[in-house]
């Protein structure tokens, strides 16, 4: 069984910037992600990271989010640059019982969620 434990939300200004953490229980190499659900909008795919830290993003924050792992600290970081009012959502870091990411851009591929933290982007 993997916990996740999330951290890092907050309240920022437009054009500012967030560090998220995600901090694993179990095994440290394991394809994980970044989901967010805006108020009022289903669960969507950010980013993911396989156990080889090669990543993918969603076409919304390309270009101003960057995950990232640090697999001796069982720990995945989103860090968000030049944040909109769009991204105002609830963040959570999931996990597959794989390294693998291939094609995993929806909640159904992820057998791990954190608890969540909220991000707030006033304009």
């Amino acid at each position: 069984q993997v916990q996740l434990v999330e951290s890092g939300g907050g309240s920022v200004q437009s054009g500012g910037s967030l560090r998220l953490s995600c901090t694993a229980s179990g095994n440290s190499n394991s394809c994980m992600a970044w989901f967010r659900r805006p108020p009022g909008k289903e669960r969507e795919w950010v980013a993911r990271i396989n156990g080889d830290s090669i990543s993918w993003y969603a076409d919304s924050v390309k270009g101003r989010f960057t995950i990232s792992r640090d697999n001796a600290e069982k720990t995945v970081y989103l860090q968000m640059n030049s944040l909109k009012p769009e991204d105002t959502a609830e963040y959570y870091c999931a996990a597959r019982d794989s390294k693998m990411c291939y094609g995993a851009r929806t909640p159904s591929a992820y057998s791990y969620w954190g608890q969540g933290t909220q991000v707030t982007v006033s304009s």
